[in-house]
């Protein structure tokens, strides 16, 4: 008999605790005023422990903090659902007469929040239940001369950090994979701190496709790579820039590194040779937009 086989066995235990774990969950979503959750895909599954779902049973999702709810009430693309929100964030918000907005308001009390979204969730006594923002198409990326594209970056608190230095560095457009990356979620979005909102998406089925379509429109693609031939500052030659970033860990697939016009590396003289994405993201804009600014002068 294997340990699987055994009723006394882990996985049987397993079975009953995953089995507890749901009851718990049920119970915090009928208390929350919720409907029993069934799956759907993707977007209803937790991303981090501490929230609670990152959609709903109608596809909404869960937008919180205060930077954030802000940013997609400016925003005229965002459709929004309805607003759970305490007194002192209302006000904090701007909001004189919440009856004006065109969407429903409850009134709550950060402990409301804490059990729907989760004692981890900071949101600032604010969330609102809102429609994903729909993907632009790569045809759409306008005159913008700086945009960023992700290989496969999964983690959404990395994508959210990297959209906010985006936003800060002037790029026009966020360009990732339609698999291996992170649907909109109320994490991703309060890592970027409003910058959700302020910059355009675009989901590329395939990615070398997609960098060969960038590059016919006038951007030079750069691929950041530790092992790059020259430092990311000499590298800039075209008055269009893409910066391609690698996944967590290992960096720009083969595919990638072959399809873009050059790979290039930051160079770093302190013992630690790498940086974490979001990190090395910043710097190439910082360097991209240097380079863009000379150039206009």
């Amino acid at each position: 008999m294997t340990k699987n086989d055994d009723p006394k066995s882990g996985s049987t235990r397993d079975s009953h605790y995953a089995k507890l774990r749901r009851a718990h969950r049920d119970a915090k979503r009928e208390k929350a005023g919720l409907p029993p959750f069934e799956p759907k895909g993707r977007r209803d599954k937790p991303a981090r422990r501490g929230e609670i779902y990152e959609a709903d049973a109608g596809g909404l999702i869960h937008l919180y903090g205060l930077h954030t709810v802000r940013a997609a009430l400016d925003n005229p693309r965002r459709t929004i659902a309805r607003m759970r929100v305490t007194r002192n964030a209302l006000a904090r918000l701007g909001i004189d007469d919440e009856t004006a907005l065109p969407f429903p308001v409850e009134m709550s009390t950060p402990q409301d929040l804490d059990r729907l979204l989760g004692d981890d969730a900071v949101h600032q006594g604010v969330m609102i239940d809102a429609a994903p923002l729909a993907p632009r198409p790569l045809a759409d990326l306008g005159d913008t001369a700086l945009v960023v594209v992700l290989d496969q970056v999964t983690d959404p608190h990395n994508v959210g950090a990297i959209m906010r230095s985006a936003v800060a560095f002037g790029a026009g457009a966020l360009i990732t994979t339609e698999r291996h990356s992170p649907q909109e979620s109320g994490v991703l979005a309060k890592s970027a701190s409003g910058a959700l909102e302020l910059i355009d998406h675009v989901e590329a089925r395939n990615l070398a496709d997609a960098l060969k379509a960038i590059s016919a429109q006038g951007f030079q693609t750069i691929g950041l790579d530790s092992e790059g031939p020259a430092p990311l500052e000499a590298t800039f030659t075209g008055e269009r820039i893409a910066l391609v970033l690698g996944a967590e860990g290992k960096g720009l697939r083969q595919k990638t590194r072959e399809t873009v016009d050059a790979l290039a590396r930051l160079d770093m003289p302190g013992a630690i040779k790498s940086l974490n994405v979001s990190n090395a993201g910043a710097i190439a804009l910082y360097a991209a937009r240097q380079w863009l600014a000379r150039g206009s002068r």
